[in-house]
């Protein structure tokens, strides 16, 4: 299936997640193919309120807000893959398994994350989850989510 990037600036991703300042944690969404995958960015600047205490005098993105970064993109996919079967309802974190930090991810770096499905049944997702600073591999884990009505 051919990559999309339509309505995918923030405004799209308004329409989708419920999160807002200063939780939202995505940028931009580069492309994406329905049910399959999604990259997106997150512009880290000095600005973030975490950075204030973590740390004053070597400010590092929290690793739990990149993997909470990691699980919006996931649920921006299968809210994107799955309109009518997403609508007025919510995408719940489920678990994460093999969660790694490999390298700090800083103030002025722009994280690019990359999510995969590897798994969809009924309202459960499971998906592979990288982010990158350029090139580099800052951390990785595997995600699962829900889809519920609340």
């Amino acid at each position: 299936m051919e990559a999309r990037s339509d309505d995918l600036g923030i405004e799209g991703i308004l329409q989708y997640l419920p999160h807002r300042y200063p939780f939202l944690l995505v940028d931009r969404i580069l492309e994406w193919e329905p049910g399959e995958r999604m990259t997106a960015i997150k512009n880290v600047t000095f600005n973030e309120p975490f950075f204030e205490g973590h740390f004053p005098d070597f400010p590092i993105m929290p690793g739990v807000l990149i993997v909470e970064a990691l699980v919006q993109v996931g649920g921006l996919l299968a809210c994107k893959s799955e309109p009518e079967a997403t609508q007025d309802k919510h995408v719940y974190f489920m678990g994460i398994d093999k969660a790694r930090f490999r390298k700090p991810v800083v103030p002025g770096d722009q994280l690019r994350m990359e999510v995969a499905v590897t798994k969809h049944r009924g309202k459960v997702w499971q998906f592979d989850a990288a982010a990158y600073v350029d090139d580099e591999r800052a951390a990785d884990a595997q995600l699962m989510a829900t889809i519920t009505a609340d």
